[in-house]
C-alpha cells in the first residue's frame, strides 16, 4: 500500500516538474513562433511550387530541422545526385553550430537522455534562448531547455506543413517574408543588451563581425567572425579567471 502511495506521489511530482518547465519555457518561444510560422510557410510554399507534395516539407522539417539547408536541399533534390556536394554544402552552411555546441557543453551537462534531442534540435533561435535565458531556480533546467527545443521544432514543422498543403492556394507575393527572422534576431539581441550589466561581449561581436564583413565579404564572413569571437572571448574569460 505504501509503495503505491509513494509511486503516485512520485508521478505527481514529476508531472508538476514537467508542467512548470513547460509553462516557463513557452513565453520565451512566442517570438520564435511568429518567425518560424511565416518562414516555415515560405519554405513549404517553395517546395510546393517546385513540384513536391506537402509531405516532403513536413518530413524534411521534422528530420533535418535546419532552415537554410532545407531551402538549399530543394535545388539538390531537383539536380543530379551528388552526395559529396550535399555534404560540403551542409557543413559550410551550418558550420556555426560547431561553436554553438562548444558554448553549450556546460549547460547540457547532467541532462541525461534529453541531451540527444537537445543537440539535434539546437537551431540558432533555440541556442539564443537556452544560452541567455535566466531560468528560475525552482524550474528544472534540463526540461526547460527540452521544451524550448521541442516547441521551436514544432513551430517549424507546423509552418512548413501548412505551406506545403496550402501553397497551391496562395496567389499573393511572399517575397520578403524571410526578413522576419532577421527582425527576430535584432529583438533577441536588444533583449540581451538590456539584461547585460556590461556590454563587452555584444560590442565585441558587432565590431568583429563588421571587420570580418569588410575583410571577407558578405558571403564568407560568418565563419571567420565566429572563430574570431570565440578566440577573443576565450582570451578575455581566461584573463578574468586569472585576476579572480
Amino acid at each position: 500500500m505504501g509503495t503505491k502511495v509513494e509511486e503516485k506521489a512520485s508521478k505527481k511530482a514529476s508531472t508538476q516538474v514537467l508542467k512548470k518547465a513547460f509553462v516557463t519555457a513557452f513565453p520565451f518561444t512566442i517570438p520564435i513562433f511568429a518567425g518560424f510560422w511565416f518562414l516555415g510557410m515560405t519554405y513549404g510554399i517553395y517546395m510546393n511550387v517546385s513540384g513536391f507534395s506537402f509531405w516532403y516539407p513536413m518530413v524534411m522539417s521534422l528530420t533535418i530541422f535546419a532552415g537554410s539547408v532545407e531551402f538549399v536541399a530543394v535545388n539538390l533534390l531537383l539536380g543530379a545526385f551528388n552526395p559529396l556536394q550535399a555534404l560540403a554544402m551542409t557543413l559550410m552552411i551550418n558550420a556555426r553550430h560547431l561553436f554553438y555546441g562548444i558554448s553549450m557543453l556546460d549547460r547540457f551537462r547532467g541532462t541525461g537522455l534529453k541531451k540527444i534531442y537537445l543537440i539535434f534540435g539546437m537551431c540558432d533561435e533555440t541556442f539564443s534562448i537556452n544560452y541567455t535565458a535566466k531560468i528560475p531556480e525552482d524550474v528544472d533546467r534540463g526540461w526547460f531547455m527540452f521544451f524550448v527545443t521541442l516547441l521551436n521544432h514544432f513551430y517549424w514543422v507546423f509552418g512548413a506543413t501548412l505551406g506545403g498543403i496550402f501553397g497551391s492556394l496562395i496567389t499573393f507575393s511572399t517575397e520578403g517574408l524571410d526578413f522576419v527572422m532577421t527582425a527576430m534576431f535584432v529583438v533577441i539581441f536588444l533583449e540581451q543588451w538590456l539584461k547585460e550589466e556590461r556590454h563587452t561581449s555584444s560590442l565585441l561581436g558587432i565590431g568583429i563581425s563588421l571587420l570580418c564583413l569588410i575583410a571577407f565579404g558578405a558571403d564568407n564572413f560568418i565563419i571567420p567572425s565566429m572563430i574570431a569571437m570565440l578566440g577573443v572571448l576565450t582570451l578575455l574569460r581566461g584573463g578574468e579567471r586569472q585576476k579572480s
